[in-house]
């Protein structure tokens, strides 16, 4: 794949519950076997990212990041919805011990800092990189199956209007 297959766009949002909005409008395009990439600093709104994203589809759910026990599982309307946090994991080995192969093939799958995983990463995974900036925070999303391309023309759309 090159560099022209991805679509890209960065949004500018100025609250987590914009954040939550924008999160909460991908979680409806989802499905079996998606994967969503959380990139971003500490701090940068990834757990508050899939906050959103697993709450508007599971309302009233309590989502914390699975930083010590790396993964967390969901049942959701979609499916499966598996939340992975791989900062603590020290070597790609580890990866194998912890089921993301199986979430990749039966599940939605989440991961926050998923460069560890570089090698697992499905080619039609989304992107989603997150940045705080003084009063804001910018999502930069990218992705380059059909039907990211669609979503992210609409978000595009939506949230810059």
């Amino acid at each position: 794949m090159n560099a022209t297959d991805q679509t890209q766009t960065t949004l500018h949002v100025t609250d987590e519950a914009t954040t939550h909005a924008v999160a909460a409008n991908i979680a409806k395009a989802c499905m079996i076997g998606d994967c969503l990439l959380l990139q971003g600093d500490l701090g940068a709104g990834k757990t508050a990212f899939a906050r959103g994203f697993i709450q508007s589809l599971i309302p009233h759910t309590e989502v914390t990041s699975p930083t010590f026990n790396l993964v967390q599982t969901y049942e959701t309307a979609h499916g499966s919805l598996w939340h992975f946090d791989l900062y603590r994991l020290k070597s790609p080995a580890e990866i194998e011990e912890i089921g993301l192969d199986e979430a990749l093939e039966t599940a939605i799958t989440l991961i926050e800092w998923p460069d560890i995983a570089r090698n697992y990463w499905p080619i039609n995974a989304l992107t989603i990189h997150l940045q705080p900036n003084r009063q804001s925070r910018t999502i930069t999303l990218c992705g380059s199956a059909m039907r990211w391309k669609t979503l992210i023309h609409s978000l595009t759309t939506e949230f810059t209007s």
